[in-house]
Formats: C-alpha cells, structure tokens, sequence
C-alpha cells in the first residue's frame, strides 16, 4: 500500500472536520471530501488541507460514499466520518502498514466514542469494530443507514491495533435529534421490507434494549453517561417499532 485515498464526506461540519483532517494528514496521499453543499466553513477549511472538495447532491450515506471511492486515485481507501480522526496509536499503525509488501484486501480496527466528553468503553458501543480501510475495487459501501462496506468472496481481512476516535454526540439533544431521524429511515426500510411490529414487540423490545446495554453490556460502569445512553437507546427501539406501525396504519387508511 505505497499510496492511500482518503475519503469524507460531510455536511455542516465546520465543527468537526478540522480535527479529523489533522489526523489523517501523515497517512493521507489524497484527501476527497464529498459534500452535500454546506453553508458553513465546511468548504474554506478543506481547503486549507489541499482537499479534493466536490459537492454532490444527497441521496444517501453508501450512494455518496461509493462516489467519492469512485474517483479516489488509488486503489486503498481510508474512509473516514468528519466526526471521527485517528488515534496516535491507529495512525502509527497505519504509517507503518503503508511500507509492507504483504496486505490484507481490508483492515478493520476498533472505534471509541465520546459522548458529551466523555469516552463510553462499554453500553455495546465499544470496541465497534469497523471494516474502514481497503481495496476499493474488492468492496462497496451498502445500505442506506448503518451503512457497511461488502467485500467480494475470498477476499481476507486484517486488524489494526489503534482507535478511530468518534465524537458522535456533544449534548443530549442532538442525541435525540439524530435517534427521530434515524427511527424514521429505519421504520420506512421495514415497512418497504413488508416488516410489520407487533405489541409485543412494541413494548418489550425497549425493555430488552435496556437491559442488554446497562446490565449485559456493563453500561452501569460509564456511570450517568452509561444510563444516558441506554435509555435513549431503549427509547429509539420504541420510536422505530411505533413508527412502523403508524405506517402501516396510514397504508390501510
């Protein structure tokens, strides 16, 4: 891997996207930022980091995504959220990948979240692992939201010590904001899917959320933070099921 493509996309994110683009400057021989037309510093501070910066229409995360891989120069791709930047650890580890002869089609490596400033270790947020760096011409980003990427079959996969730090949340609100927006692209994919949700489903499925974020996934050990995050997420099972069968309802109207 002598050369690596960087590829972000972005909207809005003069908050973050400075902090990510330091910190895959070593690593990066190319940097293509794919951008929804943000009206905020997004597209000055690209620049100052000689970023490829093309606006595109939205459609959806893999469709953007699969875009910005199609024009990359090389054939490795680094795919990175503007919210996220490498650790020191992650980013060594990358550096001394790049002078290997002897690669993995993709590499996976752990992701940490903070959350309101503080880093969440348990609640089944960590370690994530995530499938972020490969040859693009063995695998393609697929899905609409929780988007992933598919390698071809036979292709292997390697691990990179090191964590892509992710700086998903700053205030419970925006919080709850990306859950209502998220429950409801998921509601719409179930109902297209001929998913339906029964009481049941309804009024337990939060219950078990819950108890396998705090009890079962040690949630309670981040503390208030660990609680926060459960019951929203307990929360955000109830809003998808109860959407779902809001469309459904609308359907047979």
């Amino acid at each position: 891997m002598p050369q690596l493509s960087v590829v972000i996309i972005t909207f809005n994110e003069e908050r973050n996207i400075a902090r990510c683009l330091k910190s895959i400057k070593e690593v990066a021989d190319e940097i293509i930022v794919v951008d929804s037309f943000s009206t905020d510093k997004t597209s000055e501070i690209c620049q100052d980091f000689s970023a490829k910066f093309i606006q595109r229409k939205w459609t959806d995360y893999s469709s953007a995504k699969n875009f910005g891989n199609s024009i990359a120069t090389y054939d490795y791709i680094l795919s990175i959220d503007a919210d996220e930047a490498l650790s020191d650890e992650l980013k060594k580890n990358i550096l001394e990948l790049k002078t290997s002869d002897h690669l993995f089609d993709a590499y996976r490596f752990n992701r940490l979240a903070n959350y309101c400033g503080r880093w969440v270790y348990h609640c089944g947020w960590y370690p994530d692992t995530k499938l972020r760096l490969w040859n693009h011409h063995r695998g393609l980003w697929e899905g609409e939201i929780h988007e992933e990427v598919k390698m071809k079959s036979g292709t292997k996969t390697g691990f990179i010590k090191g964590n892509l730090l992710h700086y998903s949340y700053y205030n419970r609100e925006q919080h709850i904001n990306q859950v209502n927006n998220y429950t409801d692209i998921s509601a719409n994919e179930l109902f297209k899917m001929g998913k339906n949700a029964s009481i049941f489903k309804l009024l337990f499925s939060p219950v078990f959320k819950f108890i396998r974020g705090y009890l079962l996934k040690l949630g309670f050990l981040d503390g208030h933070t660990g609680f926060v995050i459960c019951r929203i997420s307990a929360h955000a099972a109830f809003l998808k099921y109860a959407k779902l069968r809001q469309l459904h309802k609308k359907s047979h109207s």
